[in-house]
């Protein structure tokens, strides 16, 4: 292998006599240059996005939910609190109560959904963060409501309008029929006291109250609740607590990740991130045919170079070494400086936020080290099999 390396090397890093020789080696190997910084700064963007989207599912759902496997709610006894408390990895949980509710505001409605919470809820999800207009719930405003900016949007609600309440209702349970529509309905009055904004489709969807006023609305004993919302100490042993928990709980409650609660979404992610990969990867492929057309160009102009080596004793097959193992550098040459680019590139925007998508946004990016092999592989992977496809037009009849 040393020979066929030595004379690659040698081929590739000195001038051919032939200067159009030169240039198409050249372009060959920018074109390698350009694929691997763009499938690199592409890829980057793409977890820049990941990183930056799921952010917002950091802050609005938990690390574990809770909910009744039964019909839409569950009593918080004694014994779940137990199966709660004796988990070492629970950092926090929360009591809450979701529903769809019907909300109007001075003649305007919409319908979306009321979360009762508790007191401990901003320690599992931060979307108290999110308020800014006004302030998150309070205890001394026990009618105190929180809307998301959409709901705010389409009912045009403020904050603090002591002259107007925001109306809440929810279907009375029961079965048969209602004479009067008046009756059909229970009904609370809030007071907005702030707007949060996160996402369209979480604005649009949720008004936070207290959890008893929502218990209230919903003919709900204390004790009775939609779900728990839990927060991990540790992350990486989420698996063995969701184990444990589902040991303790049996087959009457759901149990799920903020994965599995937002499995649309990551899947979607997932998808988009493929596509990207693989659209830059067929244009790579493209721009590897340079890479063909140069080897091919190399090969006609050794031809005679080509025919010293055979008749000194060089067999085929260490001949198309040598093209193959050029071919090769050629591709490793493209990539070394392609991706010391776009590292480069990351690095700085994700410092001196170079582009921004608004005045105080800059573009996401996220720099890791699966990113640099998935790259990596690629080029040379796809850059081995152009240098194979090239150099299997060696023959021995093409030397003689």
């Amino acid at each position: 292998m040393r020979f066929p390396l030595y004379i690659a090397k040698r081929y590739l890093f000195s001038k051919s006599s032939n200067n159009t020789i030169n240039i198409i080696t050249f372009i060959a190997t920018l074109g390698v240059l350009i694929g691997a910084l763009a499938l690199f700064i592409v890829l980057s963007g793409f977890s820049g996005l990941r990183t930056f989207s799921l952010r917002f599912l950091d802050t609005s759902d938990p690390d574990i939910k809770i909910t009744s496997a039964e019909g839409k709610s569950f009593y918080f006894d004694s014994t779940v609190q137990k199966n709660i408390a004796h988990e070492k990895n629970i950092a926090f949980y929360t009591k809450v109560i979701e529903e769809r509710a019907f909300f109007d505001f001075k003649g305007k409605t919409h319908i979306a959904f009321i979360k009762g919470v508790d007191s401990t809820y901003t320690y599992v999800n931060k979307i108290d963060t999110t308020v800014y207009v006004g302030t998150w719930l309070d205890a001394n405003i026990p009618f105190g409501a929180v809307v998301g900016n959409g709901i705010s949007n389409t009912l045009s609600v403020g904050v603090f309008d002591f002259f107007e309440s925001l109306k809440i209702y929810v279907p009375k349970p029961g079965k048969g029929y209602i004479t009067n529509p008046k009756n059909a309905f229970n009904k609370i009055n809030t007071q907005p006291i702030g707007i949060f904004a996160l996402t369209d489709e979480i604005d649009k969807k949720y008004t936070f109250v207290w959890l008893d006023l929502a218990q209230e609305l919903l003919n709900y004993k204390p004790s009775q609740i939609s779900a728990i919302e839990i927060k991990v100490n540790d992350i990486s042993k989420r698996d063995n607590t969701i184990a444990s928990l589902k040991k303790k709980f049996g087959k009457n409650f759901n149990i799920q990740t903020r994965e599995q609660l937002n499995a649309v979404f990551y899947k979607m992610l997932n998808t988009e991130h493929l596509a990207s990969y693989l659209i830059f990867t067929l244009i790579l492929i493209i721009a590897l045919f340079n890479v063909i057309g140069a080897i091919i160009m190399m090969i006609l102009d050794k031809k005679e170079n080509l025919k010293t080596l055979f008749s000194m004793g060089a067999t085929i097959k260490e001949i198309k070494q040598i093209f193959i193992l050029q071919g090769f550098l050629l591709s490793v040459v493209g990539l070394v400086f392609g991706l010391s680019i776009g590292i480069a590139l990351v690095l700085l925007q994700k410092k001196y936020h170079l582009f921004m998508i608004t005045a105080h946004l800059p573009y996401p990016v996220e720099f890791t080290f699966l990113n640099v092999v998935t790259v990596a592989c690629t080029i040379l992977i796809l850059g081995f099999f152009a240098s194979k496809i090239a150099s299997s037009r060696i023959s021995k009849n093409l030397i003689e």
